[in-house]
């Protein structure tokens, strides 16, 4: 799989940092840990391979192990705080949706699209609103979360045509859109009305809504959005008090941005 990568790619590629960092990103979610096994069902590398690559985050302080099970230190977090200390948009973010969380006492967050999923790079939580916990580095698939259809809305008609056509629709509930002709008109009506309202196609009982941060000259570099217990807000309340201060919170970063 990485192996392709370089084929298509810049011979100046370094296989070897590749197969380290996709190591380190296979122990997402892994709470408990992760063996060897685990490892290279996750990666496509060989068990062989995975072995050398722990061994090599363990001598360097990133990963240690309690038998056959492995874990990432909290050394790991550096790589994560490098990012956001050089990240103007999550830094200028973060008071923003702060504001938010607290006028509308429910969580806010801010992602950005890389691949086919949304990664959370600045988040206010102020309740759980899914069984499980988003936090700063958190991924989800673009296509049923309500970040995700802004970005995707926001993107240019070939880079959409070539996502539409590789995507894999699962349905993770029974709303969830899983037909690629409803899903682009879904991103249609998106990109027209300037947010998306997602209800409870990414787990049941969540609902959400996302608002695009453009740049001056109008292209989406992030989706900022509010997610709520179905049972407690409905779609109606979303459109009409959460979206102002949502979109006035996009404006005041899109501005901060410069």
């Amino acid at each position: 799989m990485l192996e392709a990568v370089t084929s298509e790619g810049n011979p100046d590629f370094v296989l070897s940092l590749a197969r380290g960092l996709s190591v380190i990103e296979a122990f997402q979610t892994r709470t408990e840990g992760a063996t060897v096994g685990d490892i290279a069902a996750r990666t496509g590398l060989s068990r062989a391979a995975v072995r050398r690559l722990l061994i090599t985050l363990e001598l360097l302080g990133y990963a240690s192990h309690n038998g056959s099970v492995y874990r990432l230190t909290s050394r790991v977090l550096g790589l994560g705080f490098s990012f956001l200390s050089s990240n103007s948009l999550s830094t200028l973010a973060a008071p923003i949706l702060e504001e938010i969380a607290a006028a509308l006492d429910e969580s806010s967050s801010l992602s950005i699209l890389e691949g086919d999923e949304i990664v959370y790079v600045a988040r206010s939580a102020t309740r759980r609103v899914m069984s499980v916990g988003l936090s700063i580095g958190s991924r989800l698939p673009a296509y049923c979360t309500s970040m995700g259809r802004v970005l995707l809305a926001g993107l240019p008609p070939q880079e959409l045509a070539a996502y539409l056509k590789r995507v894999q629709l699962k349905p993770l509930t029974p709303n969830t859109i899983s037909s690629k002709r409803a899903l682009t008109v879904e991103l249609n009506r998106v990109r027209e009305q300037g947010y998306a309202l997602v209800d409870q196609e990414l787990e049941l009982g969540l609902r959400s809504l996302a608002v695009p941060v453009r740049t001056r000259a109008g292209k989406v570099v992030a989706a900022m959005n509010t997610g709520v217990h179905a049972a407690r807000v409905r779609p109606y309340d979303l459109r009409k008090r959460f979206l102002p201060i949502l979109r006035e919170g996009a404006a005041r970063l899109a501005i901060a941005l410069g």
